[in-house]
């Protein structure tokens, strides 16, 4: 889908931006920036849309995300509960490439930062001893001032480019332009109603008036923003709430299939099995060993 064109906002007496939030519920619409971000997610839980990929995100959770990569997080249903008393809680930094100077990224000694700034096209998680380091460097980021900031972002861009242990999130990097007002207003209520609705039917009719189109406009419309069709975009969604649920095992799998959406539990496992190219015991062994597998990317 074309994503909106989000300025980020950093004070002038700065370089780069570095926020600490601690919110009801993400409500943050599909959008790209210049920047890259640095997401750290401190406390909070649901789904997150990087590029072509759509998973699952809890606490802890570092993310690099490259320039113009658009992204979109979204919460579990319960924080949109009134008085759930959930909240989530973030630090995030957004810094383009040459915010330390235009001859950085030139030095020898600075040759890994072009290397790390290239990964992170296709997003990067975090992962290993870096991780912690990670935590640690931007809690101390959030109170730096005047050369700590620098440093502190240095110290960071250091590890991150040192270290091995990462996942790519997306499968491809695409070049993504701004979308015009009445786009992103259109996309934008037909992933919320989609995320709100998905345990239940959600005909072509009825999805197609939330975009105020005709059925036929609207196939077309969707596959051409999303690469994928609605059917397809659905599925994903069902899918990556039911490993949520594989997850924390409070449920069995007759049981999930049905919560997610599905109506029956052969459709629940041929679809499961298309889009993470494993069985629901497959995938619960494998996050149980910790080897926290994606779910969902689709070209």
């Amino acid at each position: 889908m074309k994503p909106h064109f989000l300025k980020v906002d950093v004070k002038p007496q700065n370089s780069f931006s570095i926020r600490h939030d601690i919110l009801p519920t993400f409500r943050g619409i599909w959008h790209y920036h210049p920047e890259l971000e640095l997401h750290y997610v401190i406390k909070g839980e649901g789904v997150r849309f990087i590029g072509d990929n759509i998973s699952n995100f809890s606490s802890g959770e570092i993310l690099l995300l490259g320039e113009k990569l658009p992204h979109c997080w979204r919460c579990k249903e319960e924080y949109f509960q009134p008085d759930s008393g959930l909240n989530v809680e973030v630090i995030v930094i957004h810094f383009l490439p040459d915010c330390l100077g235009r001859y950085l990224l030139n030095l020898p000694e600075a040759y890994l930062l072009p290397k790390l700034f290239e990964k992170a096209k296709n997003g990067i998680i975090v992962n290993g001893p870096a991780k912690e380091e990670l935590k640690r460097l931007m809690h101390r980021a959030v109170n730096a001032n005047n050369l700590d900031r620098i440093i502190v972002l240095l110290s960071i861009l250091k590890v991150l480019a040192e270290n091995d242990d990462f996942e790519h999130i997306t499968l491809s990097h695409n070049e993504f332009h701004q979308s015009n007002e009445s786009d992103t207003i259109r996309l934008n209520k037909v992933c919320a109603y989609t995320l709100s609705n998905y345990k239940k039917e959600i005909s072509l009719n009825e999805i197609a008036a939330i975009g105020n189109l005709s059925v036929t406009s609207f196939c077309r419309y969707f596959k051409l923003m999303t690469k994928k069709t609605f059917s397809d975009f659905l599925t994903e969604i069902r899918i990556s709430h039911a490993c949520r649920f594989l997850i924390e095992d409070k449920l069995p799998t007759e049981v999930l299939c049905f919560e997610c959406g599905f109506n029956n539990i052969s459709n629940f496992y041929r679809h499961f099995k298309k889009v993470t190219n494993m069985t629901p015991l497959e995938y619960k062994r494998r996050y149980l060993k910790g080897q926290a597998p994606q779910v969902a990317q689709s070209a």
